[in-house]
């Protein structure tokens, strides 16, 4: 048993982790549960099953072929039509930044995605040439090229679309930072943002951490929900998936192929975001606390499995809290 016991405190299960509809296992990822159901060496029992009634996409068990495929037809998003309706309308500068307060009711959230152009002797530095930021709803909120603030010697066509001419009137990158930072902050001073209660905003995106470096702003991470970190949505390795991979299994559609759009990028980033953010999970007290502390050893070592994974946490912020 005491075995058991030491299992359940490292393991960290909760009814946060995404689990197997048929043979109830937990799984860390999603991807971990993708291979239970379809990888190489599926449990066949599981496969089978999921084989009629499982959705590819959120790998959710439905009743029966018909609620699956009206399932996987709601479950399953469109490209963005609008991409180059999108594209003609964001070669200026689109700019909804305001101000609120947190006169809103409930936590904003906006998503923001860059196009970086190359710097540097051989052109391999990121610059920050082009930047976007939309609402929960898709709406653009902000979008602008970016005046880098060195020399650009790669500009990337091919995939960023970016020609010298829509740079040299773009807006400097120090004025683009304080715009940014101003918006998600909304009015509170940073040292001020808690998680709960906040009038900052809930920022997402993939690879933040890249995209935040190179506009030079700072952002607590307690306000970031970035897909490429969010343990369900990572490598069974622990590795950070690829935005176009995320949006293909488990959205779709595909993007970044050809020239890309930053818009498309914070679309995707958002719809990941949303759906994570809708899933129906049991309500806990202390979502993140460690309550194998509050036992002792022997106490825990009495308790059945049931009672031990009652009492077990998840040990990342599950963004369903969020709603």
């Amino acid at each position: 048993m005491d075995h058991l016991v030491e299992h359940m405190k490292i393991s960290h299960h909760s009814g946060h982790e995404p689990m197997c509809g048929i043979c109830k296992k937990h799984c860390r990822s999603f991807e971990s549960l993708r291979e239970h159901l379809i990888g190489p060496l599926p449990k066949q029992e599981c496969k089978n099953i999921f084989s009629i009634l499982g959705c590819r996409f959120c790998l959710t068990i439905l009743d029966n072929p018909n609620s699956r495929r009206a399932h996987e037809g709601r479950c399953q998003f469109s490209g963005i039509n609008a991409g180059l309706l999108a594209r003609l309308a964001n070669l200026g500068i689109h700019d909804k930044l305001t101000i609120d307060n947190g006169r809103t009711r409930g936590p904003q959230v906006v998503a923001l995605a860059c196009k970086m152009v190359g710097g540097g002797s051989d052109g391999s530095l990121d610059l920050c040439a082009r930047v976007c930021i939309i609402d929960e709803y898709e709406n653009i909120i902000f979008h602008t090229y970016v005046k880098p603030p060195i020399p650009v010697t790669n500009f990337r066509y091919e995939t960023t679309g970016i020609r010298p001419e829509y740079l040299k009137e773009a807006m400097p990158l120090k004025q683009v930072q304080k715009r940014i930072q101003e918006f998600l902050c909304n009015g509170e001073p940073m040292w001020k943002i808690r998680p709960k209660g906040s009038k900052a905003r809930i920022l997402v995106g993939h690879g933040l951490d890249h995209d935040l470096g190179r506009l030079q702003l700072d952002y607590p991470p307690i306000m970031i929900r970035d897909t490429a970190k969010y343990p369900p949505l990572m490598k069974t390795s622990k590795l950070s998936n690829s935005l176009k991979y995320l949006t293909q299994a488990y959205l779709g559609y595909d993007i970044q192929i050809g020239i890309q759009d930053p818009y498309d990028d914070c679309v995707a980033a958002m719809r990941l975001y949303m759906r994570m953010r809708s899933q129906a999970h049991v309500k806990e007290d202390n979502p993140l606390a460690d309550n194998f502390m509050l036992y002792r050893q022997s106490e825990l070592e009495r308790m059945s499995p049931e009672e031990l994974y009652n009492i077990s946490r998840s040990d990342y912020y599950c963004w369903c809290l969020d709603s």
